[in-house]
């Protein structure tokens, strides 16, 4: 019986990782943790009986303690109860599904108690990757990606051994919004942008697929899962997102994985690796695809990616800038309080306006975040 941790459960990613775990039986749950959602949080604990339990909302958290009296679950809230759920005594791996900066800290935490990282925030690495990956090193702490692109990555290198890597081509759908002009962009709605053509995701990562912005964090979190250097990735809009990501090695040749866009392959591969289970699901038929088409993504009209390289290449804190400023730019679009385009439009104005840190620590990584926030909300 192999025991997990998750945070995020209530979400996209953590939903689908107790599916996994509902259908495979000897996966065992030790500690959930959420945002806000009671009701759903509830229910899991019935099912999956965690001795942990965590709300990051101290009243709700109050209130499910109530409402899960007659269980023997620990109910925590807050950053305190992160914590908690990231080290819990019995947990072999960390699942961090949860959303934004808030994954860092448990993530430090869990490795630095030795287990095993199957990441699906991406923030952790985007901001801290020169803090966490030399941690995990140093304690042998292996991190397995969870985003689809960056499992596809780790599947087609796996028996490569030594071998170096010459390029990694990260795939993009090039979301609902492929094609069209800069103009076109400003009569973009909330509502436009949460239609994403081929995934079923939460709304933040939604939009930052839409933006191609998803794509930019994921280059910055390529580069430390992967070792290599910005100019060894290349973004190549794949429109069928049939081919999740490649590897091409130095004589030339490229190895690739392909599957159905279902977040619960690279999932299952995370907490399995390195064997593979029995998936239910719709099966990959290359006849019915019939055709696989690429292209250049378009860098001019989606900007945002092209800041991702800019901030990644500058080093330091400003790629906590690029991210503090694309989460609170989404939750403004998300609310109405902005149009589409002001997105890039924030992301860029912050770069430009927030101090720069060559060698952030985790509390200058934290109070960059602050500054960033307070400079878009002076501003906008």
């Amino acid at each position: 019986m192999k025991k997990i941790a998750i945070l995020g459960s209530t979400g996209s990613i953590g939903t689908q990782t107790l599916e996994i775990v509902r259908r495979q039986k000897d996966l065992q749950v030790t500690a959930l943790a959420a945002g806000s959602n009671i009701a759903l949080l509830e229910r899991q604990i019935r099912e999956f009986q965690p001795k942990i339990a965590v709300l990051w909302d101290e009243e709700k958290a109050k209130e499910l303690k109530v409402k899960t009296a007659d269980l023997n679950v620990n109910v925590l809230s807050g950053m305190d109860g992160l914590l908690a759920a990231a080290a819990e005594s019995e947990s072999e791996i960390l699942v961090t599904a949860i959303v934004g900066m808030l994954g860092i800290r448990p993530t430090i935490a869990a490795i630095s108690e030795g287990k095993t990282i199957a990441l699906a925030n991406k923030e952790t690495l985007v901001t801290a990757g020169h803090l966490i990956m030399p941690l995990a090193k140093e304690r042998r702490v292996p991190i397995l990606p969870v985003d689809s692109e960056h499992s596809a990555i780790f599947q087609s290198l796996q028996g490569e051994g030594n071998n170096p890597v010459h390029k990694i081509i990260l795939t993009a759908s090039g979301g609902p919004f492929r094609g069209r002009t800069a103009e076109e962009l400003t009569q973009i709605r909330v509502e436009d942008a949460l239609k994403h053509p081929n995934w079923a995701m939460g709304k933040k990562i939604t939009v930052d697929s839409s933006t191609l912005i998803n794509k930019g964090l994921e280059v910055m979190e390529a580069k430390w899962l992967f070792d290599v250097n910005l100019e060894q990735i290349q973004v190549v809009i794949h429109p069928q997102s049939v081919i999740h990501s490649a590897v091409e090695f130095e004589d030339g040749a490229m190895i690739a994985q392909l599957g159905t866009p279902d977040m619960r392959l690279p999932i299952q591969y995370a907490l399995y690796y390195p064997n593979r289970r029995s998936l239910t699901g719709e099966r990959l038929n290359l006849a019915s695809v019939g055709t696989l088409t690429f292209e250049e993504p378009d860098i001019k009209t989606f900007y945002g990616l092209s800041l991702a390289y800019e901030a990644m290449r500058k080093g330091g804190n400003q790629p906590t800038v690029f991210n503090a400023a694309n989460e609170k730019a989404v939750a403004m679009f998300l609310h109405r309080q902005i149009s589409y385009p002001d997105i890039p439009r924030i992301i860029e104005a912050s770069m430009q306006e927030i101090r720069f840190i060559k060698e952030p620590n985790l509390d200058e990584i934290l109070e960059t975040e602050s500054e960033v926030y307070q400079f878009i909300e002076s501003r906008w």
